[in-house]
């Protein structure tokens, strides 16, 4: 049995956990031949620098856009597998509010690190204005308060919460207009990649039936769930499962006819191509060939 450490970029996040978990709690990763160890990140944990100092073999829950970024700032990271075939950041308003248009005039909450993401996308495609932004806090309370307010979120997390303060909203979600991120990516170093190709194939393909298998009975890895998260609900976990099979985040998309976890090199340029242009990364530094391998998804092939 190899040992295999893998890091989750948030200790809370359903999407992040659940295949781990139901892997572990199946024995999909035994039957590969792994014993996979799970390392909770969170807000005050840089899951890339444990990962860059030998205390990961892998990351998991970061997208294939901050993985480029990483590479350009020094660490030579490889994105192996993304598991959201589209990226479930939102925005999401009151129910007056249709379209990403509508939000024009009105105040919007984000966080620092969308200067770095979604939002100089969301400026150039839809007119939207540095001066309307107001830090978010990630309380839902400001926008609950005020209607000319709208704020950012994660498809499962976020709206639950509104829709529990008996708030109607409208949720508008990046991907579904364009903007191209993978999500829930699996980064390995690249000399993990190189050395230990066996490893990473295998977890990939364990991971891969992990959400398989966690999309048909998200029972055993919900277990192990509210275990690591006792805030965390069965009434919010039934939610969040629900929403990514309505959205298909991780069935829809090329997963369908390719396997679960797929990348594809249009989707990789796309992204590079977003933050070039965005002047989010500079391409004489990153080559954006060396950002991903699609190797071990190619032959993993777990069809939904």
């Amino acid at each position: 049995m190899r040992s295999f450490a893998l890091s989750l970029a948030g200790a809370a996040a359903i999407a992040f956990l659940a295949a781990p978990a139901q892997a572990v709690a199946q024995g999909i990763y035994k039957k590969y031949g792994l014993d996979v160890t799970i390392k909770m990140g969170g807000p005050q944990v840089n899951i890339t620098q444990m990962m860059a100092a030998g205390q990961a073999d892998c990351i998991m829950g970061s997208s294939d856009i901050q993985m480029m970024q990483v590479r350009e700032g020094g660490v030579p990271v490889v994105n192996v597998a993304a598991f959201f075939q589209k990226d479930p950041q939102v925005l999401i308003a009151h129910d007056d509010v249709k379209s990403f248009e509508d939000l024009k005039g009105k105040t919007l909450l984000i966080g620092a690190q969308a200067n770095r993401g979604y939002w100089p996308w969301l400026k150039a495609k839809f007119g939207l204005k540095d001066e309307q932004t107001r830090p978010y806090t990630f309380n839902i309370q400001p926008f609950v308060a005020d209607r000319n307010t709208a704020q950012q979120g994660y498809l499962t997390s976020e709206p639950y919460a509104i829709q529990k303060a008996g708030v109607k909203s409208t949720v508008l979600m990046f991907s579904d207009h364009g903007f191209p991120a993978y999500a829930t990516t699996v980064s390995c170093m690249e000399k993990t990649v190189k050395q230990r190709s066996k490893q990473v194939a295998a977890f990939v393909k364990a991971s891969a039936e992990g959400w398989k298998s966690y999309l048909a009975d998200p029972a055993p890895a919900n277990a192990l769930i509210k275990k690591d998260n006792p805030n965390m609900t069965d009434d919010q976990l039934a939610y969040s499962v629900a929403k990514l099979k309505e959205m298909g985040m991780i069935t829809g998309g090329d997963a369908g006819k390719l396997g679960i976890g797929v990348m594809t090199d249009a989707r990789a340029k796309a992204s590079y191509d977003f933050l070039v242009s965005a002047k989010l990364l500079d391409p004489a530094k990153v080559e954006l060939a060396k950002t991903y391998t699609t190797e071990f998804v190619k032959d993993a092939k777990v069809l939904p």
